[in-house]
């Protein structure tokens, strides 16, 4: 089981180790539900690991507009294993997103320090 707080704005928020070229890095990353990737994280994160540029990917924002964002390879440490992953380049707060969320369990007590539990689907009867 992973774990998390809710931040002052009631956001769900878990610690992300993104692992390059013996490199890692952990980062604080909102859970965003609405975000169908894996993870996003600014340029400078991304430089700062070396990641690589995959590809260049249409997406659409929130408020329904279209960008492109750049697709980088990385892995990342998830329920205690190391996972091949994508990460979009975005100049935001890093953000978790739904494929990364695939196969388990989000519980968030929504007040301010309640307390986000992520669990692998497989490990839950």
């Amino acid at each position: 089981m992973m774990q998390g707080y809710v931040n002052a704005s009631y956001e769900a928020v878990i610690t992300v180790v993104i692992s390059h070229n013996g490199k890692l890095k952990s980062v604080s990353a909102i859970i965003d539900t609405g975000f169908t990737g894996f993870l996003s994280l600014s340029g400078g994160i991304i430089a700062e690991l070396g990641l690589s540029w995959s590809y260049r990917d249409r997406g659409t924002l929130g408020d329904g507009s279209e960008t492109l964002f750049d697709i980088y390879d990385a892995m990342v440490i998830w329920g205690g294993q190391y996972r091949e992953i994508e990460v979009n380049e975005a100049e935001t707060d890093p953000l978790v997103g739904m494929s990364l969320m695939r196969g388990y369990r989000l519980q968030i007590d929504t007040v301010q320090g309640g307390l986000v539990r992520i669990s692998d689907l497989s490990d839950v009867n």
